[in-house]
């Protein structure tokens, strides 16, 4: 039993149902991130920090496409490449621009998030998803 527990060898049907409970867990729990911010956005409250030099309102509505809409195309596995990418881009900016200055427990969360949608953006959705059924 203790030796089948330590296997390492990778079984499809697992890799990919592992893949859909981290798709379904990641992307859910940035969308609660995300969901607040777009709330914002439909009121018309646009105020946001601008860390990339781009302008406040650009800035948000970005962090919106990314936390919201990509969190969403996520956790469907919708081009799960290229969300996990955006979504990447704005956990890096975070962790090392918005919270550069910040102590080590202020970025976790971030490079938690980071670390998770370089691995996806990596390996892709999985067999459950709609990059699979497109393809």
């Amino acid at each position: 039993m203790f030796k089948k527990l330590m296997n390492t060898q990778l079984r499809p049907g697992i890799v990919n149902f592992g893949l859909l409970f981290l798709r379904l867990t990641i992307g859910g729990m940035m969308l609660s991130h995300g969901y607040s911010k777009f709330l914002r956005l439909l009121e018309g409250n646009l105020k946001f920090s601008d860390p990339l030099g781009v302008g406040s309102e650009l800035s948000f509505l970005l962090v919106v496409l990314a936390e919201f809409f990509s969190a969403i195309a996520l956790v469907f596995g919708f081009w799960t490449r290229i969300n996990a990418f955006l979504l990447s881009f704005t956990m890096f900016v975070a962790a090392f621009i918005s919270h550069a200055d910040d102590i080590f427990s202020k970025q976790e969360k971030s490079l938690m998030y980071l670390a998770v949608f370089l691995f996806l953006m990596v390996v892709g959705g999985g067999k459950h998803s709609i990059d699979d059924r497109i393809n």
